[in-house]
């Protein structure tokens, strides 16, 4: 048969599969699936360069499902392709299962987790700025993008990056088949709509009839002959295609057919059609940089050093030893200090402006690639991106994120910078590590270790000068603290900013005749369980301090640790909304600062005589 016919007869087999598979599994989007089947067959078959039985090869494409949820036509691909055979492609969601409901990873031909609408294109970016910036070879990145999801404002952040960036091997297929899960989505089949949009943030487009091969063939050849702009090609189509009882009719969004045995004859029946796609001849190697080595800064024990200023050094100089390390931020590099690294190794530096969302993602596309991608900007403003955060544990994402101005400790700006619910919100994400240094040499070593540990990695940092109290060669392993001052009466815990109010109220305590213990738990999670369990019961209670809401940070990591131990633990963490003030005036308006330590231990002990 000729390539067109090859190609409708390939689209209605990925359009039955779809069905059998949803059906099979009770549930699912078949009809999400059957409308962008005729742009999946072409790209499939002539257009798509990607090693399917050499998934890591780094000049394969990279194929993104942002609307995720038609998963059903992702694995009929994988099947048609030979990647999959039908028996697996029939465990659809079943427990234990690699074909999940929606994409992850666990399938060696997904780059990322989707799902999570409005995700899969900034993904891309960040794939695209990897292929055209950091591995310098010509593989593109083609991201099938459902017109619901292009409301999202994390769509709009990768158009306005897409288009800055010139990226000329992004390629977003937006299927517009008109409806959402409740109705009519914003623009229906409006393509000038999205047109005007896109050609604003400086994508070319081509709009197209999604069902016609000639159409589809014609936009696929054009979308490759790069020109300098992102491409974004729109395709009018319709959900359900093919089956009359289902196409282009609202109310069966997310569920399987009611009568599968009759759409898939109306369909033509089932089909074992095989397709192989294009592998890519490019005989390049990814651009590997030079690095100059050198070590770690150091801070001299009793001078005064911002831990954020830290980080900053300490990151330039992970970028001198390892060519793989590049940093991304949001506008605020020279607050985060990340503009030292920009500096030293432009090349590898990545400003991604007031758009934390697409920073994240950006820094999740760079990691498929096996680059290890620094992201900072305010710890605050970290929580525009948490659900591209949550989703990056689920993608088996490597990545470290940096967030500065962290607590009422930060003064004069006021609560809408002051990052309270950050430990919170890291510690809740599958798999994560987050740390809480409290000085410069502290902030080197682990800023160092994030570079290798799986997983998110977070790292909470101080705006202002805070004392050197550690040697430079002093290890800090991830997962453990420090005993910083020995004593048995009382257990004071503290990290970052409180570590160094603990101290002094423990020096207040001091000629008290009150031997307070100071623990220094920079590692929030995982936790040193040991350390604290030891103290619960060698002293008669822990006063933890905390910049940081109650909810969810130091103290609650503290007593999760002592579960079952039943020592007295005293709390104190910000309870009331601060204002601007001073450091001083706003630690001790929320109860953290060291006379408010000293009198909450002495209240501990006079209760646990």
């Amino acid at each position: 048969m000729d390539h067109l016919t090859f190609r409708y007869e390939l689209a209605q087999q990925l359009r039955v599969d779809s069905v059998r598979c949803s059906s099979a599994a009770g549930s699912g989007h078949p009809t999400s699936s059957m409308s962008a089947a005729d742009l999946l067959a072409a790209l499939l078959d002539g257009h798509l360069r990607l090693d399917f039985d050499h998934p890591d090869d780094p000049r394969n494409d990279h194929l993104i499902f942002s609307k995720g949820h038609a998963s059903p036509l992702l694995y009929s691909c994988l099947k048609a392709v030979g990647a999959i055979d039908d028996a697996e492609l029939m465990t659809f969601r079943e427990f234990g299962s690699r074909v999940e409901g929606h994409p992850t990873p666990v399938l060696p031909w997904v780059d990322v987790a989707t799902g999570s609408l409005g995700q899969g294109l900034p993904i891309g970016v960040g794939l695209a700025l990897a292929g055209q910036r950091l591995d310098r070879l010509p593989y593109r990145v083609w991201v099938l993008c459902g017109d619901s999801e292009m409301a999202e404002g994390s769509v709009w952040e990768a158009l306005e990056h897409a288009g800055f960036a010139q990226l000329d091997n992004l390629i977003a297929l937006v299927d517009v088949n008109r409806l959402g899960q409740t109705g009519q989505t914003m623009h229906g089949w409006d393509l000038d709509a999205y047109a005007a949009r896109a050609q604003a943030a400086g994508w070319r487009v081509l709009e197209i009839d999604g069902h016609d091969p000639e159409q589809i063939e014609t936009a696929l050849k054009d979308a490759e002959d790069g020109d300098g702009r992102p491409v974004a090609v729109l395709a009018a189509t319709k959900k359900g295609r093919g089956v009359a009882e289902v196409e282009d009719r609202p109310g069966f969004h997310g569920k399987a057919l009611v009568h599968p045995e009759e759409a898939i004859q109306e369909l033509g029946g089932v089909r074992d059609l095989r397709v192989t796609p294009a592998k890519p001849t490019a005989q390049a190697e990814p651009h590997v940089f030079e690095v100059r080595g050198g070590g770690l800064p150091a801070f001299e024990p009793g001078t005064e050093v911002a831990t954020r200023k830290a980080y900053g050094e300490a990151l330039r100089a992970l970028g001198d030893r390892r060519g793989d390390v590049v940093a991304l931020d949001g506008e605020v590099s020279n607050s985060t200090f990340s503009e030292m690294f920009r500096d030293a190794h432009p090349d590898r530096y990545f400003e991604m402006y007031i758009a934390e969302q697409q920073m994240v993602a950006a820094a999740v596309g760079m990691q498929v690639r096996g680059w290890r991608p620094f992201a900072s900007t305010f710890a605050a403003f970290l929580t525009r991106a948490y659900d591209f955060i949550r989703m990056a544990a689920v993608s088996r994402a490597d990545l470290c994120l940096a967030g500065s101005h962290a607590g009422v400790a930060i003064g004069e700006d006021g609560p809408s910078q002051m990052a309270l619910e950050d430990l919170a919100a890291l510690r809740a994400v599958h798999g994560s590590t987050v740390l809480y240094p409290c000085d410069a040499n502290q902030t080197v070593r682990l800023t160092a270790a994030m570079a290798d540990r799986p997983g998110v990695n977070y790292l909470r940092t101080s705006r202002g000068a805070t004392r050197v109290i550690y040697a430079p060669d002093e290890e800090f392993p991830v997962g453990g603290s420090r005993v910083v001052r020995d004593g048995d009466d009382v257990t004071l815990v503290g990290a970052g900013i409180t570590l160094h109010e603990a101290l002094h109220a423990a020096e207040i305590l001091a000629p008290e005749g009150i031997r307070a213990r100071v623990i220094d738990l920079y590692s929030i999670k995982p936790v040193d369980a040991a350390t604290l369990r030891r103290a619960a019961a060698e002293t008669r209670g822990l006063v933890t301090a905390e910049d940081h809401w109650p909810e969810g940070g130091l103290g609650e990591t503290v007593l999760s640790a002592l579960a079952g131990v039943g020592a007295p633990v005293r709390v104190l963490a910000v309870r009331v909304m601060p204002g601007s003030g001073t450091p001083a005036e706003l630690l001790g308006q929320a109860g953290i600062d060291a006379a408010s330590i000293a009198a909450e231990a002495r209240e501990l002990l006079k209760a646990h005589r």
